[in-house]
């Protein structure tokens, strides 16, 4: 077995590769031959400098895994990887405790003006009365996404005696409850906290969520932390809250921009930066490259796969058959996430036809991923979906209806999401081999293509609203690309009206003010801006 160590990892993690009849090639050995080195090697770890592409990947002939220390794999070419049945793995949650730590401490510097403090010491003044401070206890901190990290700030800011309030929805509130945590709406989270905390992934949802308008939603004197991705904030909006008092404090490690050029929050005296070092600690860097080593160890001695980041293992001609599919279940989840509301509790899916005699894990996870992605911080793919679904106390089911009992029908396939308080059922198919349409929304019939932007409305069953909807994306120059409607029968009673669906495909994402817009509209009960990427 030969393994290619590219880019420098701990001893502590080469050492635990080393294995009778194993060779351990480490970067000093490469002498810049790296590509000849791979063509006979079984595994290749590397960090994120070295661009795994598919050139690179053709040389390696027997190479079965990529591991990668650290979570970003973008330097690593996946699709190349699964077309030539690499598994890539990454290490997750391998730096969760030093971010936790970073965002702790930054909470506490803000409540005891410490930063402050050690300037005054240095340039000769005592200022004691000017430097007190605050307690954690018995305060009230927000947390926003309670994956790895945010779990991780919550155990230990519990220990500081804080009340932790958090919002996820995909965090069942059993689970929730089992640390202590209650759960709530994003609301009621910025109205509570005195501090906030923020550690969710980037996504279309959740670019700057902290900006003008949720802030007049916060406590007044909030103090924020954000450790996760600098697009979550609107600098300028944040800047002017702290001028004016409204945010009292703000401890940012993450930028829109890096390094930190040009921002109004660099000259503030009450906002502490770092340079983008939350995870960036000898123990974080020791476990990342620890734990990647035995995950390739695991993988190619016994066959484990932990934290894949690709599909898992199917033969090329399953892998085509599904891939529609694949992308239909990810639309669909994505879709259904995106226009319901609450925290999920369960996620269900009916395969109908051909589909249902397939082997169906990838579709599934598809559907999960899809569901868990408009908001997850841990970004779940096709290998891991089902286990961070579990992780989370998320229900997942599934049900079949072959085609021998269908009577010949083609494939169907149907998710549906429950929430606390809602639950609602999807069903789409795959037309022309590889077009994603949408079916059937909630017992209404509608078809609409799951394509990128969409504006999903229910309304009741009226005169008039087709006309207002497309008056107003007319006078906001969005070009209707797609316009599906649907209308329940007999549901209503005699002289009222029923219930309809449209399903609008544009040409470009709707801006909130746009979306404002059509919720006025007299008959309009619901609008969602839906995004598939």
């Amino acid at each position: 077995m030969k393994v290619v160590v590219a880019e420098k990892i701990s001893s502590s993690a080469v050492d635990l590769l080393r294995e009778p009849r194993w060779t351990v090639v480490t970067p000093d050995q490469l002498d810049g031959k790296l590509a000849a080195q791979l063509e006979m090697a079984d595994a290749l770890i590397v960090r994120s400098a070295l661009q795994v592409n598919a050139e690179l990947l053709a040389k390696a002939r027997k190479l079965r895994v990529i591991g990668r220390a650290g979570v970003g794999v973008d330097n690593i070419d996946l699709d190349a990887a699964t077309r030539k049945g690499i598994a890539v793995m990454n290490t997750p949650g391998a730096n969760a405790v030093a971010v936790a730590e970073h965002a702790l401490a930054m909470m506490l510097a803000m409540a005891r003006h410490l930063c402050r403090a050690n300037e005054l010491m240095h340039a000769g003044k005592w200022e004691k009365k000017s430097l007190q401070g605050t307690e954690l206890r018995g305060k009230t901190l927000g947390v926003v996404g309670l994956g790895r990290i945010g779990m991780e700030v919550a155990r230990r800011a519990r220990a500081f005696g804080m009340e932790i309030i958090a919002h996820d929805p995909f965090v069942s509130t059993v689970v929730a409850k089992e640390q202590g945590i209650r759960m709530a709406k994003l609301e009621e989270v910025y109205a509570v906290a005195d501090y906030l905390t923020l550690h969710v992934g980037l996504t279309p949802q959740t670019t700057g969520m902290i900006n003008a308008d949720s802030i007049k939603k916060m406590k007044r004197g909030v103090r924020l932390v954000n450790c996760a991705r600098g697009e979550l904030v609107d600098e300028a909006a944040l800047a002017h809250a702290l001028k004016q008092g409204h945010v009292s404090a703000a401890a940012l490690d993450v930028f829109t921009e890096e390094p930190l050029k040009n921002s109004p929050l660099a000259a503030m005296e009450n906002v502490i930066l770092t340079p983008h070092i939350g995870g960036s600690t000898h123990e974080a860097q020791e476990a990342v490259g620890y734990q990647i080593a035995l995950q390739v160890k695991e993988y190619l001695k016994h066959g484990v796969i932990q934290n894949a980041v690709n599909v898992p293992s199917v033969s090329h001609d399953e892998y085509i058959e599904l891939q529609p599919y694949i992308v239909l279940a990810e639309r669909l989840g994505s879709f259904l996430a995106q226009s319901s509301e609450g925290h999920l509790e369960e996620i269900s899916l009916r395969y109908s036809g051909h589909i249902a005699e397939w082997k169906t894990e990838l579709i599934r996870n598809a559907a999960i991923m899809g569901v868990l992605n408009v908001a997850l911080e841990e970004k779940a793919n096709l290998v891991n979906a089902a286990a961070i679904a579990a992780a989370r106390g998320l229900q997942v089911h599934e049900a079949r209806k072959p085609k021998s009992s269908s009577g010949g029908a083609g494939s169907v396939l149907s998710v549906l999401l429950k929430t606390e308080g809602e639950e609602h059922l999807v069903k789409g198919a795959v037309l022309h081999r590889n077009a994603p349409r949408l079916l059937h929304i909630d017992g209404i019939d509608v078809e609409a293509p799951l394509e990128r932007n969409l504006i999903y409305l229910r309304n009741r069953d009226v005169p008039g609203v087709i006309g207002k909807v497309g008056t107003i994306l007319g006078k906001h120059r969005i070009n209707i690309a797609d316009f599906s409607l649907g209308r329940r029968v007999g549901n209503g009673k005699p002289g009222e009206p029923g219930e309809a669906i449209a399903v609008v495909h544009v040409d470009v994402r709707v801006p909130d003010p746009v979306l404002a817009e059509l919720k006025k509209v007299a008959a309009v009960q619901q609008a969602k801006a839906i995004r598939l990427l």
